[in-house]
Parts: structure tokens; C-alpha cells; sequence
């Protein structure tokens, strides 16, 4: 796999997380406090939906030349047998797509929006979902789904 794409991909996923907890933030806050939406509140949707999709891009290259992938959709009744493989192979992929759903309508049921406050909950709600679902995807030391060392 070429070098480059997966630097892309490793900066571009805490791109995602970082906009998409700021967004949170903003949306909580606006939400809250009554604020008006804003200018500045409408390019976060919109950039972190597109850092969202720009990602996506970046994930689809490194998952297609994944060899874990590759050993699980050519050989997937063996590779259905080990969580990591099916964790890799099929289910990040799956609710990574679905983040990415759920960013996108959020960003675009929030735009239509008429009032601020809607705005702001229809972000707040829809990203949240959006966070939750990326959190269960992340294969951490501890998740059931995989396990993988904080550090390789």
C-alpha cells in the first residue's frame, strides 16, 4: 500500500474525531445557551461533513488493499471464524459507512433547519449518534468485537 495514503488516513482520522467532538461542542452550546446559528457554526457542519466523506475516501483505498480484507473475502468461511477478520473484513467497515450516513443527514437535515435552535439540535442529536457509532468501530485493547494494543 502506497505510503502516502496511509498517512492521509491516520491524520485525516483524528481530523474527523477532533471536528466532529468540535462540532458537538458547538452544537451542545448553541443549543443550550439559545445562540444564534451562525456563520461560523454552519462551516463547522459543513467541514466536518466533509472531512467526514474526505476520510471515507481514504478508508475505502486502505480497506480495499488491506490484506486482513483480502484473506477475509477470499477465504470467508474460514475468515468468519476469527473475530479480528470479521471485525476488519466486514463490521468496521459497516458502521463506519453508517457514521459517515449519519453525519451527512445530520448536516443536511441541520442546513434545512428554519430555526436556530432546530439547527442545533439536529446536529447535536445526529453527530452524537454519529460519535457513538465510530467509538464501537474503534478496535480497542478491550472491545468485544476486536482487540487490538494501544500501541503497535
Amino acid at each position: 500500500m502506497h505510503q502516502s495514503i496511509l498517512i492521509c488516513h491516520s491524520f485525516m482520522r483524528w481530523l474527523v474525531l477532533a471536528s466532529l467532538i468540535y462540532s458537538i461542542y458547538i452544537a451542545c452550546k448553541g443549543y443550550s445557551y439559545k445562540l444564534p446559528f451562525t456563520g461560523k457554526a454552519n462551516l463547522i457542519r459543513h467541514w466536518t461533513a466533509t472531512i467526514a466523506h474526505i476520510q471515507l475516501l481514504f478508508g475505502i483505498l486502505v480497506y480495499v488493499q488491506s490484506p486482513i480484507v483480502k484473506y477475509f473475502w477470499r477465504n470467508f468461511k474460514e475468515g468468519f471464524q476469527n473475530k479480528d477478520t470479521v471485525f476488519f473484513g466486514l463490521i468496521h467497515i459497516v458502521l463506519m459507512l453508517l457514521a459517515v450516513v449519519f453525519i451527512t443527514i445530520g448536516s443536511a437535515l441541520a442546513k434545512r433547519r428554519l430555526s436556530d435552535e432546530q439547527k442545533f439540535k439536529t446536529m447535536l442529536v445526529w453527530f452524537s449518534i454519529a460519535l457513538i457509532i465510530i467509538f464501537i468501530a474503534i478496535p480497542w485493547p478491550f472491545s468485544p468485537l476486536s482487540t487490538r494494543p494501544y500501541l503497535r
